[in-house]
């Protein structure tokens, strides 16, 4: 990420630190976004649409529901990240906001970079080139594709709401398009 946005992130934190909730970490609430992802790309993966209910908002998981039916079962299967396999989480966008009624939310968005092993197509939708990553001799060659997948976590900080994270926005680039 850029200087500027790393700062802007850095300020973003603080604010919420100081005015929403003394105790935020945003090391552990990577710690938590990487078990979310593993937990929620795997339930997307399986086809468990019913258990996302508590974790993902009712708009996503709408729109989860009619993506997912139409995906092959490649696509499908590459959306599962074990919490291993994440190589890489960064934070994206952090926003602080207030709704026409008062209510405070934060939304912190996460990038994670993932090893998958799925039986992928050389070429994915898109066009765009999905990195392949060989483990292994000749003999035991294993196959990975590093991919990418972006996760909107927002909470609303209102005095009064649960203190639960909810996904917001889920996107797996040129698989669940």
């Amino acid at each position: 990420t850029s200087p500027i946005a790393w700062l802007r992130t850095r300020f973003y934190y603080l604010l919420i630190r100081l005015y929403f909730d003394h105790e935020f970490s945003i090391e552990e609430f990577t710690r938590g976004a990487k078990q979310a992802f593993s937990v929620v790309s795997k339930l997307l993966s399986q086809r468990k649409l019913d258990l996302l209910e508590e974790l993902v908002s009712a708009e996503v998981l709408q729109v989860l529901k009619e993506k997912i039916s139409l995906l092959p079962d490649s696509h499908r299967d590459a959306l599962a990240a074990d919490i291993d396999a994440i190589m890489y989480t960064t934070e994206g966008d952090v926003r602080i906001y207030y709704d026409d009624d008062g209510r405070k939310f934060v939304s912190i968005l996460m990038c994670f970079w993932y090893l998958n092993g799925a039986n992928l197509p050389d070429d994915v939708p898109g066009e765009a080139k999905v990195f392949q990553i060989v483990f292994g001799d000749e003999n035991t060659k294993e196959k990975k594709h590093l991919l990418t997948a972006n996760y909107e976590f927002q909470r609303e900080f209102t005095e009064g709401a649960k203190p639960d994270w909810t996904i917001t926005r889920i996107e797996h680039p040129r698989l669940l398009e």
